[in-house]
This record gives C-alpha cells, sequence and structure tokens, in this order.
C-alpha cells in the first residue's frame, strides 16, 4: 500500500481527489486543512472548492476518528496527520506551510510508508525530490498535448472511390482506411491516389457513416474569408447549426476570435438565428474582483477585453457604410443588446436560451470551471471556446491539464461538438515567426 500526501492546490484543484487513488492510504496533513479554512471565504473557484472538500471531509467524519484513519468505498484509507516539528534539511523554515506538508511526508516516510507527495506546484515537488521524497503532479484529468484529437486530417482514396464521391456527392465511411478512429464532425481533405493535387474537403456524418461535402463551401461571414484550409473548416463548424459545442484552440493569430466573432454576429445580426452573442473570458487571474478598476463595469470590463473589441472594430470596419464612424457602429451592437461583454465571474448561477456565446482564453480555466460554464447553456444555444494551451497565466494549470483540453478529449466523438487544432497563424510574418521560433 502506498501513502499520498496531497497539497492544498491538489484538493482545490480537484475536491473530488481523495476517492482517485484506489485502494491506498490518504494523507492530509493538518497544515491542509488551515489553508483550507482561509480559502473558504473566498468568493472565486477557490473558495467553493475549498468549501465542498470540507463538507466532503465532514461528512466522512461520520465514519469514524479521522485523525486515526478510515475506510473509503474505493478501499483505500483516508488520514489527517497532525503535523510534528520535523526538522528538515537543507534548512528549510518550518514557518512556512509549504515546508510543514513536507515535514509530514517525511515523518512518515521515516515512519516506513511508501510516502508519495501529490501537489500542483512544481517548485514543491521539487523541494519533495530534494529531501528525497517520490513528488507527482496530479494527473487524473491530464492529457497529453501531442496526443490531443486535432478535429482535422487529410486521407487518400482510390480514383474510383473519389469519382463516386463527385457522383453521390457522399462516400461510405469504410471507404476512408486510417490507423484509428473516425470521429463526428471530423473534417477530412481527401485525396485521390492517381493525383494528389485533386482534393476534396468533407465532413464525417456520423448518422449516415459516411463523408460529406462542406455544408458551407464558400463562406464568407460579417465580410471574413477563410486564408487557409483550417480557417475553412473552422467555418464550417462555427456555422453549422446543429453543432452546439466548438472548441478552437492553436497557435497566436490563427484567426480563432476573429472567425468566431464573425459568425456569431452574421448568426445573430444577420441571421437571427440566435437572440445575443455574448462575449466573455476570465479575468487573470480568475475571479478576482475587477472593483478595483474605476468606472461601470463595462467600463471595467474594457481593460480585460481588448482583444475582443479590437476585432469587434476590426470587423465592423469591414462591413461600415457612408463613412459611418466606427465606434458608433460599434457601440450600436452594445445598445441594442445584439452583444454582451462578461466577465466569467458573473456567469455561475446564469441560465442563457438562444445565445452565441463565445468564451475566449479558455486555456486559463479548471476542467470544474469549463464544466460551470458549459452547464449554462440553455435550449437553443451555441458554446463555442477558443484559446491556446501553450499560453496558460493559472499557476496550477499547464497545457495538459487545463479546463480546455480536458473538453476536447472527454467530449470527441459526440454528435453535437466539434473541434479543430490551428497551426498556422495568419496574423502576420512576425507573429507566425513567433509562435514558430519562441
Amino acid at each position: 500500500m502506498k501513502t499520498f500526501v496531497l497539497d492544498t492546490n491538489v484538493l482545490i484543484h480537484d475536491p473530488k481527489a481523495l476517492f482517485s487513488f484506489a485502494d491506498n492510504k490518504i494523507v492530509i496533513p493538518m497544515t491542509v486543512v488551515e489553508e483550507l479554512d482561509n480559502f473558504k471565504r473566498v468568493s472565486d473557484e477557490r473558495g467553493r472548492n475549498a468549501r465542498a472538500i470540507s463538507r466532503i471531509l465532514d461528512g466522512l467524519r461520520k465514519k469514524g476518528k479521522i485523525s486515526e484513519g478510515i475506510k473509503l468505498e474505493n478501499g483505500g484509507t483516508l488520514k489527517v496527520q497532525i503535523d510534528e516539528d520535523v526538522p528538515l534539511k537543507y534548512n528549510f523554515l518550518s514557518s512556512k506551510a509549504d515546508h510543514r506538508i513536507l515535514g509530514t511526508a517525511t515523518l512518515l516516510q521515516k515512519n516506513g510508508d511508501k510516502v508519495i507527495f501529490v501537489s500542483k506546484d512544481i517548485n514543491l515537488r521539487i523541494k519533495a525530490e530534494a529531501l528525497g521524497i517520490i513528488a507527482q503532479d496530479y494527473e487524473k484529468e491530464k492529457v497529453k498535448l501531442d496526443e490531443l484529437y486535432t478535429g482535422w486530417g487529410e486521407a487518400v482514396i482510390t480514383p474510383e472511390d473519389f469519382d463516386l464521391f463527385h457522383k453521390n456527392k457522399y462516400l461510405p465511411g469504410n471507404k476512408v482506411k486510417l490507423k484509428r478512429d473516425i470521429f463526428a464532425n471530423e473534417l477530412f481533405v481527401l485525396k485521390d491516389s492517381s493525383n494528389l493535387n485533386k482534393t476534396a474537403v468533407v465532413k464525417y456524418a456520423p448518422k449516415n457513416k459516411r463523408f460529406i461535402p462542406l455544408f458551407h463551401e464558400n463562406p464568407t461571414p460579417w465580410g471574413m474569408k477563410a486564408l487557409n484550409i483550417q480557417q475553412k473548416f473552422a467555418l464550417e463548424l462555427l456555422l453549422c447549426n446543429e453543432i452546439t459545442l466548438v472548441t478552437l484552440i492553436g497557435v497566436a493569430g490563427a484567426g480563432k476570435t476573429l472567425l468566431s466573432l464573425a459568425c456569431g454576429l452574421q448568426k445573430v445580426v444577420e441571421e437571427k438565428q440566435f437572440r445575443h452573442l455574448l462575449v466573455a473570458r476570465p479575468v487573470v487571474p480568475m475571479g478576482h474582483d475587477i472593483g478595483f478598476l474605476p468606472g461601470t463595469k463595462e467600463e471595467k470590463l474594457t481593460s480585460w477585453m481588448g482583444a475582443i473589441y479590437d476585432n469587434l472594430d476590426f470587423l465592423m470596419d469591414k462591413t461600415s457604410k457612408n463613412n459611418e464612424p466606427l465606434e458608433n457602429a460599434v457601440n450600436y451592437l452594445f445598445e441594442s443588446g445584439m452583444i454582451e461583454i462578461e466577465a466569467l465571474t458573473f456567469i455561475r448561477g446564469r441560465s442563457l436560451p438562444s445565445q452565441f456565446i463565445i468564451i475566449d482564453d479558455a486555456q486559463n480555466l479548471t476542467p470544474h470551471e469549463i464544466k460551470t460554464i458549459i452547464s449554462r447553456a440553455g435550449q437553443g444555444t451555441k458554446i463555442v471556446l477558443t484559446g491556446d494551451p501553450l499560453q496558460i497565466d493559472n499557476p496550477y494549470l499547464d497545457a495538459e491539464s487545463n479546463g480546455l483540453t480536458n473538453l476536447v478529449e472527454k467530449f470527441k466523438g459526440q454528435e453535437i461538438f466539434g473541434h479543430l487544432n490551428f497551426t498556422h497563424s495568419e496574423r502576420s510574418q512576425l507573429a507566425g515567426l513567433a509562435a514558430d521560433l519562441l
């Protein structure tokens, strides 16, 4: 039996982490309980999770003395360990909470336990290893980025099948041979094996198990045209009404936010498919009070939503008529209620029917925060999440543990879900080089 000593940030990240270590021994140092107590009054996601884990521990307390260890349903045991004054090597100060947690792990190891320290704090894992304690990240919700579903691919087919597709306007799924599964709404470039320059762009329809032409062949939502095949695929996912959840990830400057806004405006303003276009992004750090900034909520949000306003200005400039001032055109969208800008802090508890929702910078959200957002969707709502997993500001998330990549892995194959991974930047030559070289 192994002994897993959990750091505070693991429980904040996932309150149900206690039940993720099979039939092993789980130890929570008293310092962790004290840190959870400090977080319980915070109004953001950390506070909510701290209160959740406190309720879980209180419920488990009814099964026995938690200080002596109680049995969990998965066969493991849970114990809250009272910290003892254990001198650490390298003169680590015991006044620091992190070091007291390491002291508990050291004591357990000296008593003969096979200790594994679990933390999402990289530096604390390094300190643990320096003390001779095995340390690891909390891996439950991690997704290997190099194995992440891309949402599109290429396939070579016979000349006969290529002609059959153009004749029937579809191709049975068994005609495309791949060494992997094909998922619902996955997009492909089909190539004729006799002439690889002959191509067709298709989408996999799961109901009929066949490849079909793109419904939107040459779309120009709000005057925007696709600059590469990935953008063309993205427009297909964004404009299809039957696809109600779309994730767009990839390099900076690929057009993720711009294309999402263009399609949102097209669906809300021109086609009247949705009542509102709601745009939100995390206030980084997520959940911190924006009241320190002067002005109304909208004026405060302007500081965080600069990227959104820049893209809106660009889109409105392309479609403005009769030399109308750009500011008037943008203001009209907000004053008429067609566009709403919101901080994710205020989305919890809302019900959002018939809306086109864009969540920008979603890579800074935890899996639980993503779940909270998706569960806000009412009848007739479409949600688009964009982000770059390599640009994360949350200190306890990385490219493989954030909510956006987790969502892609969990939803791939669902008929209402579409995903695309961008690899090309179209912002400028400089932006493209920065994405490749830096």
